[in-house]
């Protein structure tokens, strides 16, 4: 059977309905999915298998058979250690179809058939008893649910599950317990992916473009940004606090998934602006902790020159709602919150009777609507004054008192300039209503929401009264475009200038006047092995499991 699938095309912006195999979305999945990642993550792997040596011999040293539950299986290679180290049996679950044909496959070529079952079902779907997909309930708890932000993937009620309907009570679990950790900073960097600062125009007015009252103070969207900390600089943050530990999880318990909070009193370090909260979680694969596997990063860790690489688990950038002065030596307290998925953060500089109680507070919603339109890198675009100088010094070559001026691009910030820098008049073309909706705001709390005309619609939808019948002199572009999944998608651009020639003058000068793609062969130390064949990894064949990447991947 067929399914239609709709596809954002590059060259026209618009989204066209495509006829795919049934199993193009799997397809898909699996291309972009992490789990080469994960089987070359030689310290995740070595770690896991001890951990799971050890959980198998504290069970068999008490006489008991030991009998694994393996929640989110993959390739099934956590159950074939677990066989491997003396398990009597494995159910291995699996709720992802094409992963769970690949995990029977792969324990088959193994020789691990008649020791563990595969399950392609969600663990809360799994039944136990005579007639069950479990015949008994397992004595050693075995999952890789975690996402960077540990909790992400829906960890905590898989676990919650598992601890009433799955596993008896005080089985061993693998990993044992987790940590979330946090440290205060500030960053001019980090704090401009998430809010909006002026814009210095260097006209002869020296101009300033603000932003409505509603973006400065919206406290941004809940969701983490998860970023290689490792790759970013110390110069491009101050630490203003200790590491401290905000919340800790025992897997070998019942664990509850409710919304909860966590508080922890800092002592800053230093004085400054807290913006950030960077984060980050450890694992124990044994109750003793002697078996550990951290996410922390290059400044933390001990043997900050061999810190291992992965692409699966990185760190976390929580933006806090506001801006916070600190002082060095006064403590601050701060508050994580989290639901069933996700976290998110709060500083209070004093706690009085009334704090003390620390009211649950629900996660943070966008109200300005602009971080439902852009995402984190195009703040950061918008931030750069130096990129913004160059488009200032472009129009100011080009623009003239009696230019009749069109923007192409979405959310631009083009349009402000140009009426700045002495157009006659302006128009900019947005696509949505999002968009539109959001730029008008920020054209009237500039005082031009009647000197620069929105246009909602398409460009090759354009008409001569959309333009009050008069034909542009200057057409720019950033370019940017919300539909560019990929830089040079933004070459849209040549598309909607062709579409919109009708509307040109025969002397109309075009900005950007010409674009050049570059490419270049290089070699990475870690990136690579994202999309790397494993072949055997500690041990066990999974060459399965390549080719089953390698398929997606050219389909």
């Amino acid at each position: 059977m067929k399914v239609f699938c709709g596809r954002a095309n590059p060259t026209t912006g618009s989204v066209e309905w495509l006829e795919e195999d049934e199993n193009y979305d799997y397809h898909q999945e699996i291309a972009r999915s992490c789990y080469a990642d994960m089987l070359h993550d030689k310290d995740r792997n070595v770690k896991y298998y001890q951990g799971i040596r050890a959980a198998v011999s504290r069970v068999k040293e008490r006489g008991e058979k030991a009998i694994v539950l393996d929640i989110g299986t993959g390739t099934g290679l956590l159950s074939m250690m677990a066989v491997t180290a003396g398990a009597d049996f494995c159910y291995a679950i699996e709720v992802f179809t094409p992963m769970a044909i690949a995990a029977v496959q792969i324990v088959e070529k193994n020789g691990f058939s008649d020791k563990i079952k595969v399950i392609n079902k969600h663990s809360t779907e799994v039944t136990v008893g005579p007639d069950g997909d479990m015949q008994c309930r397992a004595n050693i708890l075995i999952t890789e649910l975690f996402d960077t932000e540990l909790i992400g993937e829906g960890a905590l009620p898989s676990y919650e599950h598992a601890h009433k309907y799955l596993v008896q009570e005080g089985c061993e679990a693998v990993p044992h317990r987790a940590r979330v950790y946090a440290q205060l900073v500030e960053s001019k960097r980090m704090w401009s992916w998430n809010k909006l600062f002026p814009v210095h125009v260097q006209a002869e007015d020296d101009e300033k473009i603000v932003f409505p009252s509603e973006i400065e103070n919206c406290p941004g969207v809940p969701s983490v940004y998860d970023i290689q900390l490792n790759q970013v600089p110390r110069s491009d943050f101050t630490i203003l606090s200790d590491v401290v530990t905000m919340f800790s999880v025992d897997f070998s318990k019942q664990v509850n998934s409710s919304s909860t909070y966590y508080t922890a009193k800092l002592e800053p370090i230093k004085s400054g602006m807290a913006q950030v909260i960077l984060s980050w979680w450890d694992v124990d694969m044994d109750p003793s902790g002697m078996i550990k596997c951290t996410m922390a990063p290059y400044w933390v860790q001990s043997t900050s020159n061999d810190v291992q690489w992965r692409d699966h688990w990185m760190q976390c950038v929580y933006f806090l709602p506001n801006e916070e002065p600190v002082l060095s030596g006064e403590d601050v307290y701060l508050t994580a919150y989290r639901d069933e998925y996700s976290v998110w953060y709060k500083l209070q500089k004093a706690r009085n009777e009334e704090d003390k109680k620390d009211a649950y507070v629900g996660s943070p919603l966008c109200s300005c609507q602009a971080h439902l339109l852009w995402n984190r890198p195009r703040f950061g675009e918008l931030n750069d004054q130096n990129r913004t100088n160059q488009y200032i010094q472009a129009l100011m070559t080009v623009l003239e008192k009696d230019s009749i001026c069109l923007c192409i691009s979405d959310g631009s910030l083009l349009p402000l300039l140009a009426q700045y820098l002495g157009a006659g008049q302006v128009f900019t073309v947005e696509n949505s209503a999002v968009s539109h909706c959001l730029m008008e705001k920020i054209f009237k709390a500039n005082h031009v929401g009647n000197k620069i005309k929105i246009i909602e619609k398409r460009p090759e939808l354009l008409t001569a009264s959309d333009l009050e019948d008069k034909k542009v002199s200057v057409l720019i572009g950033e370019p940017f475009f919300t539909t560019s999944l990929l830089p040079w998608h933004n070459l849209y651009f040549l598309y909607a200038r062709t579409a919109v020639a009708a509307h040109l003058t025969d002397s109309v000068t075009v900005l950007p006047q010409s674009a050049s793609l570059y490419m270049m062969v290089v070699e990475f130390k870690d990136l690579w092995r994202i999309r790397s064949p494993c072949g055997t990894c500690e041990g066990f064949d999974v060459h399965i499991m390549d080719d089953m990447i390698k398929c997606s991947y050219l389909d």
